[in-house]
């Protein structure tokens, strides 16, 4: 999967995503949302599964969810 494939499923990968985590993390949604997949990935990355592609989205999630929770 190239990053232009990645880019054009990131609002696919987000709306997964959003419908397994709890209310109360949906403004960690909301700020991946924001994101510009662009600048998430290089264009000559390569990721080799949709799984992993999620998995990149996943790990940003943790990522912001960790300093959504240490704002708190």
């Amino acid at each position: 999967m190239d990053a232009i494939e990645f880019i054009n499923g990131y609002s696919d990968y987000i709306s997964q995503l959003e419908k397994v985590v709890k209310p109360e993390y949906l403004p960690v949604i909301k700020e991946l949302k924001a994101l510009d997949p662009h600048n998430i990935i290089s264009p000559e990355h390569y990721l080799n599964s949709e799984a992993e592609a999620m998995g990149v989205v996943f790990k940003l999630f943790l990522k912001k969810l960790k300093n959504y929770q240490q704002g708190e």
